[in-house]
């Protein structure tokens, strides 16, 4: 049985490559587009809940339009869904990527402007000039200090789930405003260069397992049924959560027995992805 958040098909269409594997009335290679907002849902059906979110310069691959929507999927995962049409234009080589845990967009080279919007980490852009402190891209002004070069990623996936401590939490979310368990991972690796899927339970596939008797190390990854943590050193371990609406740190061994003693189960799997 597919799983349609990573199969990219609908009632109406398909991918190209998937003809003979899915029943679709119409089969395409898809149309190449970008994500021209700075953040944008990914939903479960047009108008339907939020599946992820996506960010600004995110390449995304037009399978269907319909009503003002676009069915498709998500270039960086994979990840399958609808947008709105308007969230779309054409796709462009990003150059440069969002390394600040949040910048400003703005409408010109000037901080005394009135700004644009927000793009949090991970957000893409296409560089156009460097004007004193800000990069001109296709989009708006950013920060210059705010950005990376494509390729050049951040090292150590804990040390940027600690920026994100006490950012709310929320389901589907993928930024700084808001994530869940898995978006926050996801913006850990991403940043630092890794391919990571968008659900937790398709995260437990990255990286080798670690045996129960093995100690943890930083960057470890704990899964639970619907969860995913991860862990600081050996004692400590950070995660996005709805027991606290936020991204919080404990300790792993009091975290283990709390979500156990709530009812949400044991940890299923251990995996080492650094």
């Amino acid at each position: 049985m597919t799983d349609p958040r990573i199969t990219p098909a609908n009632s109406r269409a398909a991918l190209e490559s998937l003809r003979g594997t899915v029943t679709a009335p119409h089969f395409t290679n898809g149309e190449p587009a970008q994500l021209i907002q700075p953040l944008t849902d990914l939903l479960a059906a047009p108008g339907g809940r939020r599946e992820r979110q996506l960010l600004l310069g995110d390449g995304f691959t037009v399978i269907d339009r319909h009503d003002g929507y676009a069915f498709g999927q998500a270039n960086k995962d994979g990840f399958c869904g609808y947008l709105p049409e308007s969230a779309l234009g054409l796709a462009e080589i990003p150059t440069h990527w969002v390394a600040a845990p949040m910048t400003t967009l703005y409408p010109e080279a000037n901080m005394k402007v009135k700004e644009t919007g927000s793009l949090t980490l991970g957000a893409r852009v296409t560089a156009i000039a460097e004007l004193g402190k800000f990069t001109q891209t296709t989009r708006g002004f950013v920060p210059t200090l705010h950005l990376k070069p494509i390729g050049d990623w951040h090292k150590d996936p804990v040390a940027i789930a600690q920026t994100y401590l006490g950012t709310p939490y929320l389901w589907g979310g993928n930024s700084r405003a808001g994530l869940d368990c898995s978006g926050l991972v996801q913006a850990c690796l991403m940043s630092c260069g890794h391919a990571c899927p968008g659900d937790a339970d398709l995260q437990q596939a990255l990286g080798k397992p670690i045996s129960e008797k093995a100690a943890l190390k930083r960057g470890d990854l704990l899964f639970w049924d619907g969860h995913v943590a991860l862990c600081m050193n050996a004692d400590f371990m950070i995660h996005a959560t709805a027991a606290f609406m936020a991204v919080v740190m404990e300790n792993t061994r009091s975290a283990i027995k709390r979500i156990a003693d709530q009812g949400y189960g044991p940890v299923i799997a251990r995996r080492r992805v650094i």
